[in-house]
């Protein structure tokens, strides 16, 4: 298998750091450069159709795009440890939270990021409105996953699952306009601390 990948960005971060806590090293990393526009070539385009990473390549030559999508191929195909859930009712609320990390906490971060950051202007047209807009979206989402983790150590389970990585990678994004959390989520802060103690942290940085 190959997993075109790319240094920084959060999707494919998702994928690696996966990998990572479940100690796959059998797959081949394509690193690809996306301010070179590395992923818009037709030899990639051919394979994954969209001019996104990361993108999984299997031995029989089919393409699975979207980093979630790639990362429950992976449990499937790693099961241990779980990262998505033992029982139909913690794979419910383990969904219920990673859905909601991704529309509260990570898409915002990663918009405000974009259309934020100058390096990446290269990559589309910045809107200061539109940063502003997802600015406050992930300051109500951040504030949400606070109140969350109040008497918890993980936002989903009794462990570590696909949910934390999601919602940690997304806020951990915020590194590119050097944002900090406010101090007064001390809930957040706290479990943030315990995300960038594992080693599967630098996986994909």
């Amino acid at each position: 298998m190959k997993l075109y990948d790319t240094p920084f960005a959060p999707n494919p971060r998702r994928v690696r750091w996966v990998m990572a806590e479940k100690g796959v090293d059998d797959i081949e990393i394509v690193a690809l450069d996306l301010m070179k526009g590395e992923h818009k070539q037709p030899a990639f385009l051919d394979k994954s159709g969209l001019a996104q990473l990361p993108a999984l390549e299997l031995d029989d030559g089919t393409v699975i795009t979207e980093s979630i999508a790639i990362c429950r191929y992976l449990e499937s195909r790693y099961p241990q440890p779980n990262l998505f859930g033992r029982t139909p009712e913690e794979t419910a609320v383990i969904e219920m939270w990673l859905r909601r990390a991704e529309i509260l906490v990570a898409t915002p971060m990663m918009l405000w990021v974009r259309h934020t950051a100058p390096p990446l202007a290269v990559l589309e047209t910045q809107s200061r409105a539109l940063a502003a807009h997802q600015q406050a979206e992930a300051a109500k989402g951040l504030a949400f996953l606070d109140a969350r983790l109040e008497g918890r150590e993980w936002l989903a389970a009794d462990r570590l699952t696909i949910a934390d990585i999601v919602a940690f990678i997304g806020l951990d994004f915020g590194r590119l306009i050097r944002f900090r959390p406010p101090e007064a989520l001390t809930n957040l802060g706290r479990w943030a601390e315990t995300m960038r103690e594992r080693p599967a942290a630098k996986a994909g940085m």
